[in-house]
């Protein structure tokens, strides 16, 4: 297994790798059946975020009608996975990677709720929202990668475990998205996308405002280091729980597929443990790791993996 994984690692072409997909990263130590079907689903819903992102970054109000035929177009792209459609050679693809690994289509449905809310929203009123938010943005797409994990296979044919795939995903999905809104805050900032709740600016007498002026080089204030511990404090407590989670998986997933598990969690603890509330700037560039960065995490947690 030791060396499977290094040809592997030296197989990956990190310095290619646009926006660190974990995911992808993760996904590349299983089989490439698998690892094909992760791709698949990971790029559909790429493409419906990244259409709906690019759309809120444009520095102007989404109307009426714009937002109706956003939203139709997200659901007719959901609907339409349980159907074939021979004159699209991806949509074909994916509706059948749905059916031959057995994806709930639940999963894409919950994603498909979040979008929807991007569509109609520019922020959260409260963290309790953000955090409903992310079962369908976080959760559902980490419910796919924890399915793709925990199939059996039995005469050529991939069956179902029987485990909550949703429950187990969940501790790990908020504790990246968590990391993942710290790391680009930046970024989102000056793409006009905004995922800090309202409740937690008041708390700390912010305003949006406030955080467009910091992301654009701004003094870093007392107030937003307080606001960002309190995201902090909550990533470090899903992060335990993710600890929990791969422990009670310990014995439930087979070698391959529990240390894809340890690699997503442990690319994101690196962000984490990049985060400097007291002295930090927050900017892309101090809390984004670089290919070489990534790469040298990978091969730690493999020269320690005993699995």
């Amino acid at each position: 297994m030791g060396t499977e994984i290094d040809k592997i690692i030296h197989s990956i072409a990190f310095e290619n790798i646009e926006k660190h997909p974990n995911i992808l990263i993760a996904a590349r130590f299983w089989d490439d059946r698998r690892y094909n079907a992760a791709k698949v689903c990971y790029r559909f819903m790429r493409m419906i975020d990244d259409h709906i992102d690019d759309r809120r970054a444009q520095d102007k109000e989404i109307g009426c009608l714009e937002k109706e035929e956003l939203s139709e177009k997200v659901n007719n792209w959901i609907d339409c996975l349980d159907r074939a459609h021979e004159n699209d050679p991806f949509y074909l693809e994916l509706t059948e990677t749905v059916s031959r690994f057995n994806i709930p289509l639940q999963l894409f449905h919950n994603f498909a709720k979040s979008m929807l809310y991007d569509i109609d929203h520019n922020g959260f009123p409260t963290l309790n929202d953000f955090l409903e938010y992310a079962e369908g943005a976080s959760v559902a797409p980490a419910s796919i990668f924890v399915h793709l994990c925990l199939l059996s296979e039995e005469n050529n044919r991939f069956v179902n475990a029987g485990f909550d795939v949703i429950k187990l995903a969940r501790p790990c999905a908020i504790f990246s998205y968590l990391v993942h809104i710290i790391r680009d805050f930046q970024e989102d900032q000056l793409n006009n996308l905004n995922y800090f709740a309202d409740d937690i600016l008041a708390r700390n007498n912010l305003l949006p405002s406030d955080l467009k002026e910091i992301a654009h080089g701004g003094a870093v204030t007392d107030s937003f280091r307080h606001m960002m511990q309190e995201y902090y404090d909550q990533a470090r407590d899903y992060g335990v729980q993710t600890m929990n989670i791969l422990q009670e998986l310990q014995t439930k997933v087979s070698g391959r597929y529990l240390f894809s598990l340890h690699i997503i969690y442990n690319l994101y603890k690196m962000v984490f443990d990049r985060i400097d509330i007291r002295h930090g700037h927050f900017t892309t560039r101090e809390l984004n790791p670089t290919s070489l960065e990534i790469r040298e995490k990978v091969l730690e947690v493999a020269s320690g993996w005993q699995g």
